[in-house]
């Protein structure tokens, strides 16, 4: 596995991690300006994200580029409803720091990894 795909597993795993922690110490994360509790919405988002997180790290671990493609497109599918979303509820404090975040950090990242194991998976295939 090249480097700059280690260097995109992670960029795409950090969130997975990231993200809860930040969403349970400040409720109006997820919850709005106006929240003041952790809600249900914020642990569904916990809960989803460490799942996906642990996933990536075992499939990483495993090496195993099909695992990898079809969580690398769980987060691009993923990503590509939460970034909208936080534009159409007007959570973003800033909007083009948001798209930048997004494109920069997680579309063209996951579409770049995903076009390198499709390579490795169908190479690896072609070989049996």
């Amino acid at each position: 596995m090249p480097w700059w795909l280690t260097v995109i597993i992670v960029i795409e795993t950090l969130p997975m991690f990231l993200g809860p922690l930040f969403a349970l110490n400040n409720p109006a994360s997820l919850g709005g300006p106006e929240a003041t509790a952790v809600g249900f919405a914020t642990w569904l988002y916990t809960a989803r994200n460490f799942a996906v997180g642990m996933a990536f790290v075992v499939a990483y671990l495993l090496r195993s580029a099909p695992m990898l493609f079809i969580l690398i497109l769980i987060r691009l599918l993923t990503d590509l409803v939460d970034g909208p979303a936080f534009l159409l509820f007007g959570m973003a404090s800033n909007e083009i720091r948001l798209m930048a975040i997004f494109v920069i950090g997680y579309y063209i990242p996951a579409m770049i990894a995903l076009r390198s194991l499709w390579k490795q998976m169908t190479s690896s295939i072609a070989t049996e």
